[in-house]
């Protein structure tokens, strides 16, 4: 990894207390986080930070910086100037699966983990080049075509209808994502999409590290999915989040920090 290659971030709350770092989802930010840390920085050390190609992180000079593989190094560089041993990752969606990997390739870093509507990958090899081929499409659009065209059609897919039930924090959302640069957001696709990233579900029987899996009690497709995470997961723990969708810590923070809460709380009795 390119010595200058670094990640924007924004820290919050005590440093002396333990620390909570939180991983967006794909065309976010650390402003994501914004309310969920506003209602955890008396009692955690918050790092929110922008992945490779997203936010003020922008363009790395590095191409691996956009796979899975090197993002992880940039966090774990990122916690190194932060002399942090050890944390909880917090990952939504994409930052889900790229917390995953981290606490199965850098057990030690990783003190627990909570996945948010995530994933650990494609199981079948033939689905894998389904999306890929689809996240090579996305891609292209990004690059060659208009930016809000493409952020409209995102989120008309199934899996964000419950965003736009609050228009106001729909057109947050929106405005944030605006602020990325397209060209950036393809090469993150394309490296760190699904269809590029081999499926952990093999390591999930195995993983030593505390895991909370959260979703939303309206999104049925990462119901099933997190149900059957829970299943091979000894370390597991599922909470459905009432009244939510995809993006729970957007639509019901105080929920979600309930949750996390409770669980940050249970561990380390």
């Amino acid at each position: 990894m390119a010595e200058n290659s670094r990640l924007h971030y924004a820290a919050s709350g005590n440093p002396q207390n333990p620390a909570l770092l939180f991983l967006h989802g794909f065309m976010g930010s650390q402003l994501d986080w914004k309310e969920t840390i506003e209602l955890l920085q008396t009692d955690y050390h918050c790092l929110a930070l922008d992945l490779p190609g997203h936010g003020r992180t922008g363009r790395c000079p590095d191409p691996e910086a956009y796979t899975m593989t090197g993002a992880a190094r940039m966090v774990t560089a990122m916690m190194n100037e932060k002399r942090i041993q050890s944390c909880t990752l917090i990952g939504y969606s994409m930052g889900s699966r790229l917390a995953l990997h981290m606490a199965i390739h850098y057990t030690d870093r990783c003190s627990a983990l909570v996945m948010e509507s995530g994933s650990p990958g494609i199981q079948s090899a033939v689905e894998r080049d389904v999306r890929r081929a689809l996240d090579e499409k996305r891609a292209h659009e990004l690059e060659n075509s208009d930016f809000e065209s493409f952020l409209r059609s995102w989120y008309k897919q199934p899996l964000f209808e419950s965003l736009k039930r609050d228009p106001v924090l729909f057109e947050q959302i929106l405005e944030r994502r605006r602020k990325n640069d397209p060209v950036e957001l393809a090469k993150s696709l394309r490296g760190m999409g699904p269809g590029d990233q081999p499926a952990l579900w093999q390591d999930l029987p195995h993983l030593e590290t505390p895991l909370l899996i959260l979703v939303g009690e309206m999104d049925l497709r990462y119901k099933r999915i997190a149900q059957e995470m829970k299943s091979l997961c000894p370390k597991a723990r599922l909470e459905l989040v009432p009244d939510t969708g995809h993006n729970i810590h957007s639509e019901d923070a105080g929920e979600y920090v309930l949750a996390l809460r409770k669980f940050l709380t249970d561990r380390n009795r």
